[in-house]
């Protein structure tokens, strides 16, 4: 079975504890994705750094850069960790929800966490990344809520005329 596990700040450590569970039912591959938004010439050229001009704020714009590199990489090690066990580690740039459908094209499970409004159950609980993921993922997505997943009584009513 091969599993992929796309990990996102604030969702990852419940999306690993799942692939870890279901791991437990066999033999798995599983691997953990990370997805950086923009490559780095877009990043300087659309975005923090074109808002800092030239010349020395390009300086901070590599800073931000290596940051957020590191903050990858640091999630990427800690999730590892935390699954103890075999893993493949992917660290990817590029348009988020492209990015992940295309890694799910070749495992059998891809584990998501919900990332929007985590205050009651509906489709508001997920972003748009992981929505456009979980309509286009070609393998059976598998979706967590990190923590505790709201009660029940979250759902809104049902419309009047029904």
């Amino acid at each position: 079975m091969k599993i992929t596990v796309w990990l996102t700040e604030g969702t990852w450590p419940d999306c690993v504890d799942a692939a870890r569970d279901l791991a437990e039912a066999g033999d798995a591959e599983i691997t953990l994705l990370v997805v950086r938004e923009q490559s780095d010439e877009d990043r300087r050229s659309k975005g923090f750094g074109s808002l800092m001009g030239r010349g020395p704020h390009k300086r901070m714009a590599d800073e931000m850069e290596s940051l957020t590199q590191q903050a990858a990489e640091t999630m990427l090690s800690e999730a590892e960790r935390r699954l103890g066990l075999p893993a493949t580690t992917s660290l990817e740039t590029g348009l988020t929800e492209r990015v992940v459908t295309a890694a799910a094209q070749h495992v059998d499970y891809l584990i998501v966490g919900r990332d929007g409004d985590r205050s009651r159950l509906g489709p508001h609980s997920l972003g748009k990344h992981t929505r456009f993921v979980i309509d286009h993922a070609p393998c059976r997505v598998l979706v967590i809520w990190p923590g505790t997943a709201p009660d029940i009584g979250s759902i809104p009513p049902p419309p009047p005329d029904r």
